[in-house]
């Protein structure tokens, strides 16, 4: 049997699969301890991770991933398209707001940030784009795993969840009553689900009016200013029904 590791491409992948959220800058002795390959393999790895772009060096040795990954990764036609139909709502959103916007879509268990607009108000949050996140940890998560095929929802609603802080909805029987009203009344309000210094108001974005959801916008505001999370229902629906509409006008004439 091949394993990953065994391969030219299981290492280049393991060793860029060892830079993360935590860990965005590592030596190379840090790579090699990660990924658990020989000094001398890492050492060839990268250098031939950098010679294409994929890896940059710093000036005090360590490695971090190179702007010429990041191009590649950008044109991803799932998020490239998502994104130009989504960045105009964001912004003007963002105007009506001024508060954090974030899109997100579903691979697999995990939510994935793909875009986020913010100003120097805005409050701080603990997502990034391009972080990964257990899909039961956030407001916009759950409103993807709410309308996630089925077999998602019970392996999520089957494994132990995370509580990230004393308000973290973990108990399943909970979380699937939740999930339930999030298909009701489609915009769901996280009240300090990750963070207890925020909340979230989620609401899905579609491919057309009535398509499969594709993934979920989110405002993230402060949490001592929850009180105006209710009001931020209409300006949200607003926008996801524009995203949706386009995504669907885009998809009609690709057909």
């Amino acid at each position: 049997m091949i394993t990953p590791r065994s391969t030219a491409a299981g290492k280049v992948l393991e060793v860029l699969a060892a830079f993360d959220r935590e860990h965005p800058s590592q030596t190379l002795s840090e790579i090699a301890q990660r990924t658990g390959m020989a000094l001398s393999t890492t050492h060839r790895v990268i250098a031939e991770l950098a010679g294409w772009g994929a890896l940059e060096r710093a000036e005090n040795g360590s490695w971090h991933i190179g702007l010429r990954l990041w191009e590649t990764a950008s044109g991803c036609p799932r998020t490239q398209i998502l994104r130009d139909a989504a960045l105009p709502f964001m912004q003007d959103l963002y105007e009506a707001t001024h508060e954090n916007i974030q899109l997100a879509v579903r691979e697999g268990t995990e939510l994935v940030f793909v875009e986020r607009i913010a100003g120097h108000r805005s409050v701080e949050v603990v997502t990034m784009v391009g972080a990964r996140f257990p899909i039961g940890s956030t407001g916009m998560g759950r409103v993807l795993l709410a309308h996630a095929p089925r077999e998602i929802q019970e392996e999520v609603l089957g494994s132990p969840l995370k509580a990230w802080t004393p308000h973290t909805v973990t108990d399943p029987k909970a979380l699937r009553s939740q999930l339930d009203r999030i298909r009701r009344e489609q915009v769901f309000v996280s009240d300090r689900q990750l963070s207890e210094r925020s909340v979230a108001v989620a609401a899905p974005v579609r491919i057309g009016r009535g398509g499969p959801v594709s993934a979920a916008l989110g405002i993230v505001v402060a949490a001592r200013g929850a009180s105006r999370a209710r009001g931020l229902r209409e300006p949200l629906l607003r926008a996801v029904r524009g995203i949706s509409e386009e995504l669907g006008r885009r998809a009609r004439t690709t057909d």
